[in-house]
């Protein structure tokens, strides 16, 4: 899409979340911000360039898993400035129950979502294990670990690049 000029870039084809041990698996794909165009603003909380797959609900989550949701919302302002502005991703934050392995697969963790046509770049994501004690590591993009209980992943997603520069009065 870049070489067109057809919209600024996206968080990324998605994010792949997967946690379990040798009793249980389970597997999330995780939205992000969608780039703006030429005449749109950019999506917040979607998967981009893939099929749209639905997460499972919290409470589908947390009775079926060791797990707890601490946090599923929109990361405010992660999406770029500009004209037409780029989609928040989100922050998905959550604490497991026991020890168990988990893995992640995702993009735009060392790279921004770039804007265009002078349009503000999106934030980069971070994938984090914060320990119970409160000790904070970063992933990176992709990375496996296991953990013991009490520990989080916190996941916040890329925003999308925005389209054009923002005018004078804020637009």
């Amino acid at each position: 899409l870049r070489a067109f000029g057809a919209c600024a870039a996206s968080q990324g084809c998605m994010n792949n979340l997967s946690f379990g041990d040798e009793t249980f698996g389970y597997y999330e794909t995780i939205a992000g911000g969608a780039g703006a165009g030429p005449t749109w603003h950019g999506r917040s909380g979607v998967h981009t360039h893939m099929t749209n797959t639905r997460i499972t609900d919290p409470e589908i989550l947390e009775r079926r898993y060791p797990v707890m949701l601490r946090e599923f919302s929109l990361r405010k302002g992660s999406g770029g400035h500009g004209r037409w502005h780029g989609g928040d991703g989100v922050v998905r934050d959550i604490e497991f129950r026991k020890p168990m392995q988990v893995s992640i697969l995702s993009e735009r963790r060392a790279t921004r979502p770039y804007g265009m046509a002078g349009g503000g770049d999106g934030a980069k994501g971070q994938n984090l294990i914060i320990m119970p004690g409160g000790h904070t590591i970063s992933l990176g993009g992709k990375a496996s670990i296991a953990v013991e209980a009490g520990t989080r992943f916190r996941l916040l997603s890329p925003g999308g690049g925005a389209y054009g520069a923002a005018s004078e009065d804020g637009a």
